[in-house]
């Protein structure tokens, strides 16, 4: 079956290397769950939306849970600004990624697994719809895979409704419930009380798409990629002031300044690493390696140039999470609205630094009270800009 959008020529040292489907599932039953487990924990792997928890452990304590029913879930609601890597290993891996849900499935003892996909993605579904449909026909999904009379497992597809708090492992499971996407409190985790109260695995695009190759290649060959912290290459989804955005796969450690000369960036003044709840670092910080022990992220990088207002950036992060926020907690809820204000107050000159301090304080509160991720992590964009282009918004406002 042909792809969406045709293959990007520049290939990588993994995800973008060679792949035949099916082959990470007949390794799969070849060597057994156990050793599955072996290899994806020896590779180091964590997760590739941006928690960074580790792969196998997830696994395992869903495979460990005792109960009728299972369930394994692709995240595929990329909702994070500037991202769309998972757009293209779903349009033009689709091997890799539903080859990785059925490894998972067999891996933790599921019978469904569940594509959560983006509401803006819809145009897609028919697609991948398609492309399960071929797999069943080939007996790669559905009754006996491959002739093991005791693994039975499909994949079905669900939308998502458009919410950036649904990219929280379970505000998503209360979405696949029928309820509002609000976030759990947590004990239970879902790995012991997921979909309908039963064990389930949630794991992202990339991260299924990566243990197929790891199945098929071994751990030891992933883990030799990248950093010992951070093994492996990681998508980015490069954006804004450069001549070459695209989606680039990179081995983790590599610099901010090699991406930024990889993608043809000049005159850089700020690169925002991980989309609107990632953080922002000047020039003077462009020598930092992307990885998990320096500058780790879900993989959106936004490149911005010397003729940008950071300020003007800044306002339409905060006008972002104040649309997205649940509501649920209140450091999320009332906290966004106050750090909008202060951008709004800075931009019209009637502030105080004292009042900004204090700004600055009720985002490290957020970052600790908050329920979920999207209130832990959107004060990073509104505490790393003031910090980092300081002289730049306030010689605007004296000027």
């Amino acid at each position: 079956m042909e792809p969406i959008f045709s293959k990007q020529q520049r290939t990588g040292p993994v995800l973008f290397s060679k792949y035949t489907r099916g082959d990470a599932i007949k390794k799969a039953l070849e060597i057994g769950r156990e050793n599955v487990l072996f290899e994806i924990k020896s590779s180091k792997l964590k997760g590739r939306g941006g928690a960074g928890f580790p792969t196998s452990t997830k696994w395992m304590l869903t495979a460990a849970a005792k109960a009728d029913q299972k369930f394994l879930v692709c995240n595929a609601d990329e909702g994070e600004p500037g991202t769309f890597k998972d757009r293209v290993l779903l349009t033009e891996y689709p091997e890799l990624v539903f080859d990785g849900m059925v490894v998972g499935g067999y891996t933790v003892g599921a019978k469904e697994g569940i594509v959560y996909l983006r509401g803006e993605y819809e145009y897609m579904k028919k697609f991948l719809e398609d492309y399960l449909d071929q797999m069943r026909k080939d007996n790669l999904l559905g009754e006996k895979i491959l002739g093991v009379t005791d693994f039975n497992y499909d994949i079905k597809i669900r939308m998502g409704a458009g919410a950036y708090v649904c990219g929280e492992e379970t505000a998503l499971i209360e979405s696949l419930e029928g309820n509002r996407g609000e976030a759990r409190n947590r004990p239970p985790y879902p790995v012991n009380t997921g979909y309908n109260g039963r064990p389930t695995s949630v794991n992202n695009v990339e991260t299924l798409a990566a243990a197929s190759h790891i199945v098929v290649k071994g751990g030891d060959w992933y883990a030799k990629v990248g950093t010992d912290k951070s093994s492996g290459s990681k998508l980015f989804s490069i954006s804004g002031d450069c001549n070459k955005p695209g989606v680039y796969e990179l081995p983790w450690g590599t610099k901010v300044s090699e991406l930024l000369k990889l993608v043809d960036a000049k005159e850089t003044k700020a690169v925002q690493v991980g989309g609107a709840s990632g953080i922002c670092i000047p020039a003077s910080q462009f020598e930092r390696t992307l990885a998990y022990e320096d500058i780790g992220t879900g993989g959106s990088i936004m490149i911005f140039s010397k003729n940008r207002d950071m300020l003007k950036i800044l306002k339409n992060f905060m006008e972002f999470f104040v649309e997205e926020s649940c509501g649920q907690c209140t450091p999320c809820r009332i906290g966004n609205v106050k750090l909008l204000e202060g951008v709004e107050m800075i931009e019209k000159g009637k502030f105080t630094f004292e009042y900004i301090n204090k700004l600055k304080e009720l985002g490290s509160t957020m970052q600790v009270a908050s329920k979920c991720g999207l209130g832990q992590s959107s004060p990073n964009s509104f505490i790393s800009i003031l910090e980092n282009f300081k002289d730049e918004i306030l010689n605007k406002i004296e000027a």
